[in-house]
């Protein structure tokens, strides 16, 4: 019996990760057409892209990461 339920558990859960994965699919779909609308609006996806990364970091991450961005810009001459 402890089989059957084992695996009645584990299809319950590869069932829940498909719906779930079908989902992640949509909204990476949406999100892509979010893109495709701004470059057609005439936003650079690629800055946008980066905005977006800065956003998601805590402040002092997003300041570490500016400041040693600047460092080896001016190592590098630019």
């Amino acid at each position: 019996m402890s089989d059957n339920i084992s695996a009645e558990q584990l299809r319950l859960l590869v069932e829940r990760i498909e719906r779930l994965e079908e989902e992640k699919k949509g909204i990476t779909d949406d999100i892509k057409d979010v893109y495709a609308e701004a470059k057609s609006t005439g936003f650079d996806v690629k800055t946008m892209r980066t905005v977006i990364r800065l956003r998601k970091m805590e402040k002092h991450h997003r300041d570490e990461a500016e400041m040693l961005l600047e460092t080896y810009q001016q190592a590098l001459g630019m």
